[in-house]
């Protein structure tokens, strides 16, 4: 059975200012030197590995520890998403063809299992997947492939015939890991070059066409 895995933030919503904004903000509070800059370094890594660097950062107080810190942040980006947090239209266009073809789809994230239910809540994806797995349901976050590879199987897929959807280079990286051609869609300028390097076939919008496309090469 063939599949397409999506990577949520930055890829199906436009999640990552809000997170970047409420990472700064909470850790502010603890008068953190922190910059949405050093957030944004952090694209495509998971809360451990996003925490580990951005509280080593000089601070006036000392930062809480992760499982301390979570409810904060995932407040403040509860908030800052609002009642409804848009989806990318070309990724809902995408999403609704491949589903009108009867084509399974899932999400494999490095964000933590309540951070991605709460993006695909608020912006009203979360039925059209079959299979979502999160960066706190794996030994190993992106850019380790254990996400791409624990979505395959959920999906019933072999991974080399499943299609990756991403927006970084380290996710990249997890899906080429994973033995999954992917699709690297520009939503940040500076990852263009490095998810090409990767070896992804980078688009500026993800469209039905490139996915069917990979979905059926052999």
């Amino acid at each position: 059975m063939r599949a397409v895995i999506w990577d949520c933030d930055g890829v199906l919503v436009d999640s990552e200012p809000h997170s970047v904004a409420s990472w700064v903000t909470v850790l502010g509070r603890f008068g953190s030197a922190v910059t949405e800059a050093d957030v944004e370094g952090c694209l495509g890594l998971g809360y451990p590995e996003t925490f580990a660097r951005l509280a080593s950062f000089p601070s006036a107080d000392p930062i809480p520890g992760p499982d301390d810190l979570w409810p904060l942040l995932m407040e403040a980006i509860g908030m800052s998403f609002g009642t409804f947090l848009p989806p990318f239209p070309d990724a809902l266009e995408t999403i609704e063809a491949l589903s009108g073809r009867g084509i399974r789809q899932g999400v494999a994230t490095s964000s933590k299992r309540s951070r991605v239910e709460l993006a695909l809540e608020r912006s009203r994806l979360t039925d059209w997947f079959s299979v979502i797995v999160a960066g706190d349901e794996v030994e190993k976050s992106k850019p380790a492939p254990d996400v791409y590879l624990a979505a395959a199987e959920l999906l019933g897929a072999v991974p080399s015939e499943c299609v990756a959807v991403e927006d970084s280079a380290n996710g990249c990286r997890a899906a080429i890991g994973a033995g999954m051609p992917v699709i690297g869609v520009v939503r940040v300028e500076q990852e263009r070059e490095p998810m090409r390097e990767m070896g992804a076939a980078v688009v500026d919008e993800v469209g039905i066409g490139l996915v069917l496309e990979l979905l059926t090469s052999p």
